[in-house]
């Protein structure tokens, strides 16, 4: 059968209305690491070193946000090579490492792209990302996250960190901005 007489696919994923009207006007998105992009496991080695393990599908997420015209960002408290290696592959350039105080951090992103918090998300787990979570348009964490952060999102995604939430946090806003179904079909040609 030729390309051409594929029918189009048909996307399978659902989101509330009311979640994909908050979404629409994001055009950047604040990742916390540790419990979000990963399990939050902290693994170190005898001589110090931290590794971490990503999940191919939230990267991926995180390229098509990217394609969409959406900018990831990162803010997190810590700071490892293996971070350092995981977003450069993933080409995240708005990375504050280090940051205890995450407010500041992301409001210096969100200058710097001519942006307000009314146009920003975030996904953050713990107390440390609640001071972004509270200021951003559309706040998301998944569903290991502290009771306080679940009690301030605006969606708590199925899949667990690490192993698909930031993606499921991705397609969600991907469907809002139109770019999902596009993106879909081209990914099947």
């Amino acid at each position: 059968m030729s390309l051409s007489e594929l029918p189009p696919l048909r996307p399978v994923l659902n989101f509330d209305p009311e979640l994909l009207l908050r979404a629409q006007p994001v055009r950047v998105v604040f990742f916390d690491i540790d419990g979000v992009l990963t399990d939050g496991g902290l693994y170190i080695t005898e001589a110090g070193e931290t590794l971490k393990r990503f999940h191919s599908l939230d990267g991926h997420g995180i390229k098509l946000l990217q394609r969409a015209g959406i900018t990831p960002a990162v803010v997190t408290g810590r700071d490892s090579a293996a971070l350092r290696t995981r977003l450069q592959a993933l080409g995240v350039t708005q990375v504050r490492y280090g940051t205890e105080d995450k407010a500041p951090a992301a409001a210096e992103i969100l200058t710097g792209l001519g942006l307000d918090w009314s146009q920003a998300a975030a996904m953050g787990d713990d107390w440390p990302d609640l001071a972004v979570l509270r200021r951003v348009a559309f706040a998301c964490c998944p569903p290991g996250a502290h009771a306080e952060v679940r009690a301030l999102a605006h969606h708590i995604t199925q899949a667990p960190a690490g192993a698909g939430a930031a993606r499921e946090f991705c397609d969600l806003l991907l469907v809002a901005c139109g770019a999902y179904a596009r993106e879909l079909e081209a990914a099947a040609r």
